[in-house]
């Protein structure tokens, strides 16, 4: 049973600007994220330890860079565990994802959404300020909530006020199961890593 709250911690000095570590809230490393570079499709590798030699997931994109493209998790024997998509034009203002069972778009057993685009927008233009910007992650600090068809909350990933805004929480709201947790979790690495190359 993981330990909530996960901590996510983007490595800013590292080669590879698109790498995440995510612990749980003993300090225990779960899982080391890393983006590859220059890549055409998406691809993502979700290791178990800190030195990359333990894979548990992929998360790949299914085309070649597209705003709506779906990202499909597999497990290391190859069998797709789900997949996420943004929603379209609804995500161009307020971040909007679809969560997914298996291989198909059929039906969104989850859902993950901005809580306010308004915090997104400040952030962003704060940013460009001289210095300013530089303690705009202390006040601006987006969330993102994961829900039920019906609405109900049942996942919550949010930025921790910080210098370089690069620390983010996932906490856990209401009752999942193994399966939608796990989907759940790898949406929202995704999303993030999405989010913030859009800015």
């Amino acid at each position: 049973m993981l330990q909530y709250p996960l901590n996510l911690t983007f490595k800013i000095w590292t080669w590879s600007p698109n790498k995440v570590s995510v612990t749980d809230s003993q300090g225990k490393l779960l899982f080391m994220v890393r983006q590859k570079a220059f890549r055409l499709k998406e691809a993502i590798t979700v290791y178990g330890d800190e030195q990359e030699t333990t894979s548990l997931y992929h998360m790949k994109a299914d085309r070649i860079i597209d705003f709506s493209a779906r990202y499909n998790f597999t497990d290391n024997s190859g069998t797709v565990i789900g997949g996420v998509k943004r929603k379209g034009m609804q995500s161009l203002w307020s971040a909007r994802y679809n969560i997914f069972e298996g291989g198909t778009d059929d039906n969104a057993i989850l859902t993950i959404q901005e809580d306010n685009p308004w915090v997104k927008v400040g952030d962003t233009l704060l940013s460009e300020l001289p210095l300013v910007g530089l303690f705009s992650g202390y006040f601006l600090n987006p969330t993102y909530s994961v829900k039920r068809p019906d609405g109900n909350v049942v996942m919550r990933l949010a930025k921790t006020p910080g210098f370089l805004s690069r620390h983010f929480t996932i906490k856990k709201v209401d009752q999942l199961s193994d399966r939608e947790e796990n989907q759940a979790i790898l949406s929202l690495l995704m999303m993030i890593l999405l989010e913030r190359r859009r800015g």
